[in-house]
């Protein structure tokens, strides 16, 4: 017998083999090849990139513009993101903080594989996209969940349990606000306590900002974001994406914005991931900030999905047994169905009875069982179709 045959079959290291698979993927896996499945289990927009950002990206192919780019991104682009990030929270922020990543789960790691280390005690606000989550788990560190809790029909944060648990052993706590799946958005005076107390500490911040533009409280451009109230000093990381806003999923473009001293080991981290982003996904990036459509680009696409939203929990409150706890942000309703406390098995059910793809609440970790994910980025037509194929099924 050989040594190889000896030691079995060849495998990952024990926190890959541990890591959880994504239960969205499994419940989309069973219903894609099929054309008749309304699919809201991703959270992305049912429409196309805008023209003028498609038209930028091909106009830099045709330019042959297909060469390395700099680590940290195009300084145009750089440039283009702090006036943008500038502008929207009220406060300086110079393109030396910023670097250009390919997507905003990128982001998360190059941020996690910059600080983080094995042992490490990281605490995540939950339920919680299972990336999120996840990525941690993958450098070794020791992942603690803090639950959200729904109070008077709404998402909230339990701020004071948060902070008894935010201790001298901490080295992060990492924040998702627009939440992804809740919709739950931090308060200002809450992410002020959190920051104060991470400060005294010496506790990273990782701000996961992708839903800041998808916020439907009124009077409000963008969800509060850790960034007006940090200093370039505070050990706060930004996530972002254009994915969302921009509907640019596909593109795989995003962007960190960091504490100075921190950037030359980020660029290094990003040499030895994927080098930079391609030129033209950048000239892309590049007009979605700065065309003169872009803003009311993004203005129409908010209206649009507000529009869908109202729709979806509209219909949804009309059906018995629903129960969709309120929040102010993202692209998703969080609902629970009485009597199906599986989700899993309710989401599989529901593609294959009903010809409805949503996404189980346990993808979100055990806090998000019984509830299921609606992505509500799509054409009211669309959302109406669904919701009359929910309440058949429900009968």
């Amino acid at each position: 017998m050989t040594a190889s045959i000896a030691l079995g079959l060849p495998q990952a290291r024990p926190a890959v083999l541990a890591l959880a698979p994504s239960r969205i993927r499994e419940v989309a896996n069973a219903g894609m090849h099929r054309s008749d499945v309304l699919a809201f289990w991703f959270g992305e927009s049912d429409q196309p990139t805008p023209d003028f950002i498609a038209a930028a990206a091909t106009r830099s192919i045709a330019a042959h513009q297909t060469f390395y780019t700099q680590n940290l991104g195009r300084p145009a682009l750089r440039e283009a993101i702090a006036a943008y990030a500038s502008a929207l929270q009220g406060v300086p922020i110079g393109p030396e903080r910023i670097a250009v990543t390919g997507s905003g789960v990128s982001a998360i790691m190059l941020a996690a594989q910059t600080v983080l280390s094995p042992g490490d005690k990281v605490v995540v606000v939950t339920p919680l996209w299972p990336n999120v989550a996840e990525i941690p788990k993958i450098l070794g560190a020791q992942v603690e969940r803090f639950p959200l809790q729904v109070m008077q029909g709404r998402w909230q944060l339990d701020l004071e349990g948060l902070l008894a648990r935010l201790t001298p052993d901490t080295r992060m706590l990492i924040v998702n606000s627009p939440s992804n799946p809740t919709g739950w958005t931090i308060a200002r005076a809450d992410q002020q306590k959190l920051l104060d107390h991470c400060r005294a500490l010496g506790i990273w911040i990782l701000a996961d900002e992708v839903y800041e533009r998808l916020v439907f409280a009124p009077g409000l451009a963008s969800a509060p974001s850790f960034l007006a109230l940090a200093t370039p000093q505070d050990r706060v990381i930004a996530i972002n994406s254009f994915s969302k806003a921009w509907r640019m999923t596909g593109w795989r473009v995003g962007w960190l914005t960091l504490p100075p001293s921190l950037v030359p080991q980020v660029e290094k981290v990003i040499e030895y991931n994927t080098s930079c982003v391609a030129e033209f996904v950048q000239q892309g990036a590049i007009a979605a900030l700065t065309h003169d459509d872009a803003a009311q680009t993004v203005s129409t696409m908010l209206a649009t999905m507000a529009a869908s939203r109202a729709r979806l929990l509209a219909g949804l409150a009309a059906l018995p047994g629903i129960s969709v706890p309120q929040a102010d942000g993202a692209m998703y309703a969080f609902f629970s169905v009485k009597g199906h406390p599986d989700s899993m098995a309710l989401a599989k059910r529901l593609v294959a009875e009903a010809g409805l793809g949503l996404a189980p609440g346990s993808a979100f970790g055990p806090e998000g069982e019984g509830y299921l994910r609606w992505c509500f980025a799509a054409s009211e037509a669309k959302i109406d179709q669904g919701l009359a194929r929910l309440s058949a099924f429900l009968g």
